[in-house]
């Protein structure tokens, strides 16, 4: 047998023959001379689900970032040169992981490339390729010396593959290297280093304006800005936020309102769309919009390159309510550095030569200068955030978008310049839609014929439990509260089910490395929301005529019902009702409720979250995962199809003091709450969420009589 020379967790993601995408988790295990894949971690003699024989004539290419439920990861393709269509895909969440294993696959490549011609065989043809981001390619370690005996041709590697980099995108980081660019009348109007001046320094930042001559420019080109500074953290990491689209960016880039994906060119490339706000004067002067190709490579000094250009698209026509601004040229580079004290280092360029466009104030070069310092500001908020934590872990997600033609957008919500139209669909709309999209052309599901075809996961959900295959969806129409679901962003006094990638929980191999991974889709339906109130407290809610606990027991489903009890002159209680199909026998579910309460209160977990609301409240609450039975006193009630679990939040002084600064401001607050049972070993693990739940803006007034007895019926605990 083989020596085993890396393996582990990697992802398996493409296309299945009836057009659905898929992804999977699988254990690759990479020898001397083969690279093959198991549905689990091998044991004796295993048979895998695919190989790939590694000789001298092998290859391993990064695919770049691809698109999946919103997510974006990593891929790999290692294949045969003599046999293109012999190939395994493989993907990462984590760019680091997919590097590690290019570099370990291409060390095996070397060394049977290397032992073929120690044996006196003819060697395989080099690896020759046309490199596509116009860098040079660049030699491996084992490349020939002159005159050497038995030497061999030069293995050649490239960095990136795709379409390369596009005709209209200037690469103005290769501005130092005229060798570099065949245009040399365009490159002469390109800034280079001696035409930059220093203009001011703020946020630890410093900002340079383009020095060229107004002969050398067209009249239509604005001037082109930028800002230089320090960030300590890896390239990786800030390259994953650069690249994200979601949530995570306003916490560093504060000119960002909303951003999609409009078309995925290739692994490189991608057409994007995306809103500014510029804070200049909102009443008065109308939002800028822009639809831009992104383009990115990786350097083989570990550095990042990603560009901008603005690109038209027949999807993202101009938008009612929006001025279409012009980047002329812009983005990012990312560069390492040496590490101080222990912790790394990366310079971070961003540069913006941008044409906001309108007829009055596009022409206004105090509005340029403030919207192009907004924009380049966000250096300086990605510095603050990575100094403000100990780790920052980031995984790149985009939303994909609809069409956006002029149509897309009804004329009646354009009522001011300053009046922002709404989205054509809200995030969350967009991600349901994109479920079912193409993962990946050039990959299938190839498995499938090795294997029997196992229940689709959703996005980082690695575990394949009985309890999550559910054949048949449940009718959600027949429950109701009265608190109601709304799916929109603006939406107040409601509820609706939130992203479970928005919380991270323990993954597959949290025991060695402590990794945690977004928590994916939920092992239970939220079903409805009550929002009560009373003269005392409330125990007991499943017993509430009519209640959603009680319609799914008459229908057999098993309720979990979780009771917020709020304690004051007016007691109020916000009950989630969670509903599955039944127990499975051996789950995490089915022992945490027929458990005791010792073990359900070391179980039990909330995950936090305030997206929207004052700066003191969200510190306040925070985002840390609290065991619910070990910071408040939890009564569990198990009924014979349900249980339900009474949280007083009063019981801790703590948690009282908190409530009180949240209660005061309820109206004004978007909380999110996830809900889980903590894995404490390596069978329990991954952790599954068993829901989680966004209320936005509530009102007290909203609250109903609750309607239970004085004299509540007694307890049953099955």
């Amino acid at each position: 047998m083989s020596k085993v020379v890396y393996e582990g967790w990697m992802v398996r993601c493409g296309r299945r023959k009836i057009g659905r995408s898929f992804i999977h988790m699988r254990y690759f295990v990479l020898e001397t001379r083969v690279l093959a894949y198991y549905k689990r971690k091998p044991q004796g003699n295993m048979v895998p689900l695919k190989t790939l024989v590694i000789d001298g004539n092998c290859r391993v290419e990064d695919r770049g970032l691809k698109t999946h439920h919103g997510h974006m990861v990593y891929v790999l393709c290692a294949y045969n040169k003599k046999e293109r269509h012999h190939r395994i895909m493989m993907a990462a969440f984590n760019i680091q992981e997919a590097l590690i294993w290019k570099e370990k696959i291409e060390l095996v490549i070397d060394k049977q490339h290397d032992s073929l011609v120690g044996n006196g065989s003819k060697a395989p043809p080099s690896f020759e390729s046309t490199v596509d981001t116009g860098q040079s390619t660049f030699s491996s370690d084992h490349e020939n010396l002159p005159g050497a005996e038995g030497s061999h041709p030069t293995l050649v590697r490239r960095t990136t593959i795709g379409n390369g980099l596009p005709d209209s995108v200037f690469d103005w980081t290769r501005e130092a290297d005229a060798k570099l660019s065949n245009q040399d009348k365009i490159a002469q109007l390109l800034p280079s280093n001696r035409h930059w001046h220093l203009v001011r320094c703020q946020n630890g930042l410093r900002i340079f304006e383009e020095l060229l001559q107004a002969d050398y420019l067209p009249r239509s080109c604005s001037t082109a800005m930028k800002a230089v500074g320090v960030v300590e953290a890896t390239c990786e990491a800030i390259f994953g936020l650069v690249m994200s689209m979601d949530g995570t960016r306003f916490e560093w880039d504060c000119s960002f309102q909303y951003g999609s994906l409009v078309e995925e060119v290739d692994g490189h490339t991608a057409i994007l769309y995306h809103r500014l706000q510029l804070d200049w004067f909102p009443m008065f002067v109308w939002p800028r919009d822009l639809c831009y190709v992104r383009y990115w490579r990786r350097n083989d000094d570990g550095s990042y390159v990603v560009l901008f250009r603005s690109r038209e698209h027949a999807n993202c026509g101009p938008q009612p309510g929006f001025v279409r601004a012009h980047i002329e040229s812009g983005g990012f580079k990312i560069s390492p550095l040496k590490s101080r004290n222990g912790k790394p280092r990366t310079q971070v360029q961003h540069l913006m030569q941008i044409d906001l466009k309108g007829w009055l104030v596009g022409h206004c070069s105090s509005f340029r200068q403030h919207c192009l310092l907004h924009m380049l500001n966000s250096v300086g908020g990605l510095r603050e955030l990575f100094s403000q934590t100990d780790e920052v872990h980031t995984f790149p997600r985009i939303p994909a978008m609809a069409n956006m033609t002029l149509n897309s957008v009804s004329h009646k919500d354009m009522k001011t310049p300053g009046t922002f139209p709404h989205p054509v669909q809200s995030l969350d709309q967009m991600h349901s839609a994109s479920r079912h999209s193409v993962m990946m052309d050039e990959d299938s599901d190839e498995e499938d014929d090795y294997h029997i075809p196992e229940s689709e996961p959703e996005a980082e959900s690695v575990k394949c439990e009985d309890e999550t295959k559910q054949t048949d969806q449940i009718d959600l129409s027949c429950f109701s509260g009265n608190i109601r679901r709304d799916d929109g962003d603006k939406s107040r006094d409601c509820w609706t089910i939130s992203d479970g990638n928005n919380f991270r929980i323990r993954g597959k191999n949290f025991c060695n490395d402590k990794s945690k991974v977004p928590g994916g889709k939920h092992l239970m339906d939220l079903v409805a929301v009550d929002w009560l109130k009373d003269t005392k407290r409330m125990d007991h809610i499943a017993r509430r005529q009519g209640c959603a606990a009680q319609v799914a027991s008459d229908k057999g489903l098993f309720s979990l019902v979780i009771n917020l009890q709020v304690p004051g002159s007016t007691h109020y209680s916000m009950v989630f009702y969670f509903v599955i199909k039944q127990l499975v026998t051996g789950s995490s579910l089915q022992r945490f409720a027929d458990g005791d309460d010792e073990f359900r209160n070391s179980r039990l977990k909330l995950i936090p979250s305030v997206p929207k609301g004052s700066w003191i409240v969200r510190q306040s609450v925070g985002s840390s995962p609290c065991l619910l039975g070990k910071a408040v006193d939890c009564t569990y009630i198990r009924g014979p199809k349900y249980l339900e679990i009474d949280v007083d939040i009063g019981s801790s002084t703590v948690a009282n003091g908190v409530l009180g600064l949240v209660f005061g401001v309820i109206t004004t607050l978007v909380v999110d709450m996830a809900f889980l049972v903590q894995a404490n070993t390596q069978d329990e693990l991954p952790e599954r969420l068993l829901g989680a739940v966004r209320v936005s803006h509530i009102e007290l007034s909203s609250a109903v009589v609750s309607g239970l007895d004085t004299n509540p019926s007694s307890k049953s605990n099955d």
